[in-house]
């Protein structure tokens, strides 16, 4: 009895941090963001009312100029995840199964090599790719020139789809190795014996990959295309310091507008409002991916039948 007291105690003192932070961190910033999205609240006035479902409603009316903010940029971020997640998560696992196939001695090195990226600023990687992709004397333009691919610069920054590229890529480079250690650690507990009985029977690469690999990570798959669906989302750092929402506003996301609206507009009850839809949004996206993949593997497993 004393034992399990004990045992307990030890549990409740090790989960409390991380429900303490939950709560500081997440939920309460959450709730008040939701309180604050009913009210007509200014940063300068401070509030000035509860008003209900109006800021929702003012977003939500085409035409309106809150409405116009959100639709334009919310189809800028959605054009985002579009084109990056797939090589987000693609390019991380083609890296994943290459380290995977290294020999032991060498997979810390290049584990570190592809992941070290991650742990830049958004600030370090967005100036690095400004000098890149700089149409006046930038690397990139260089480098195209000085082999004849182009006689004159690219406008990388401020054309499209230039921006979006230049956006993309830099995206790739700084965050690709979180999605590739997830991968990496996912090959790893895939049973060995499995494989063994495969090169016994004579299969190549490829049916090792599909019959094997990616039905043992599946569940990291989905978790990872989640995750960087999210993350997507959440684009702010890159277009903020690489495009600054151009050329044209055509790389401002949701979360740049969200911003916008509430420093420099002072409408924090439209902002609050704003990223309550986001969230919603990105919610239903998730649930619908999560089930879409579920279905597909129930089709699958009653085909099989």
């Amino acid at each position: 009895m004393q034992n399990n007291k004990s045992a307990k105690t030890w549990a409740v003192l090790l989960v409390s941090p991380f429900v303490i932070c939950f709560i500081l961190f997440w939920l309460i910033p959450v709730l008040f963001g939701i309180w604050m999205s009913f009210h007509n609240w200014n940063l300068n006035s401070g509030n000035n009312g509860f008003i209900g479902l109006q800021n929702y409603i003012e977003i939500l009316t085409p035409g309106t100029l809150y409405n116009d903010y959100f639709i334009s940029s919310l189809k800028n971020t959605l054009i985002f995840v579009l084109v990056s997640v797939i090589p987000l998560v693609i390019i991380a696992l083609i890296l994943a199964l290459i380290i995977d196939n290294l020999p032991i001695k060498f997979k810390p090195l290049f584990r570190t090599i592809y992941f070290i990226s991650y742990s830049i600023s958004v600030t370090a990687v967005s100036s690095i790719f400004l000098w890149l992709f700089n149409n006046n004397g930038g690397f990139i333009n260089n480098v195209l020139k000085s082999i004849g691919i182009i006689k004159e610069p690219i406008n990388w920054l401020g054309e499209q789809p230039y921006a979006w590229i230049s956006i993309l890529v830099a995206t790739v480079w700084w965050t690709i190795g979180f999605n590739m250690i997830l991968f990496i650690n996912a090959l790893d507990e895939v049973d060995s014996s499995l494989y063994e009985a495969a090169d016994i029977d004579g299969a190549g690469f490829m049916a090792k990959f599909r019959y094997i690999t990616l039905p043992s990570i599946k569940n990291v798959s989905l978790f990872i295309v989640i995750m960087t669906i999210i993350a997507s989302f959440n684009l702010y750092g890159q277009t903020k310091l690489i495009t600054a929402g151009g050329p044209e506003q055509s790389t401002t996301t949701l979360t740049m507008n969200i911003q916008n609206v509430v420093q420099n507009m002072n409408q924090l009850g439209i902002g609050s409002a704003m990223a309550i839809l986001m969230g919603i949004i990105m919610f239903f996206i998730t649930v619908a991916q999560f089930f879409l993949t579920n279905n597909k593997k129930s089709l699958k497993e009653g085909s099989g039948k």
